[in-house]
């Protein structure tokens, strides 16, 4: 079973950082676009940002933007979300999920329904 497998979240005061990982399980990350999206508290799910593979195309939405950041290590299958400066409204179930369209493509997008594997979701709560 293909599963891609999120961790890092937790509890973190305003301005503080966390980094995300998600690594892929039964799944080579390596030829997949990956996806990072969130969902607060009665909010819908929405998304943060995404990275291809081969050009390493990136996108981080207007929100994080200056604070996060989303990076691969190819040799541990292993995508990465870094979070900086986190504010109150970053708090939300994050997600990670990999699309299989635009793994070498020249960039990704944050269309839910091309990402085909999503796991679980790691908390993150920015709180003082």
């Amino acid at each position: 079973q293909l599963m891609v497998v999120e961790s890092g979240g937790g509890l973190v005061q305003p301005g503080g950082s966390l980094r995300l990982s998600c690594v892929g399980d039964g799944l080579n990350l390596n030829t997949y676009a990956v996806g990072w999206f969130r969902q607060a508290p009665g909010k819908e799910r929405e998304g943060v940002s995404c990275m291809t593979t081969v050009l390493s195309s990136r996108f981080l939405d207007d929100s994080v933007k200056g604070r996060f950041t989303v990076s691969r290590d190819a040799t541990k299958n292993t995508v990465y979300l870094e979070m900086n400066s986190l504010k109150p409204e970053d708090t939300a179930i994050y997600f990670c999920a990999a699309d299989p369209f635009r793994g070498f493509q020249s960039h990704c997008v944050m269309t839910e329904r091309d990402y085909r594997v999503w796991g679980q979701g790691t908390q993150v709560t920015v709180a003082s």
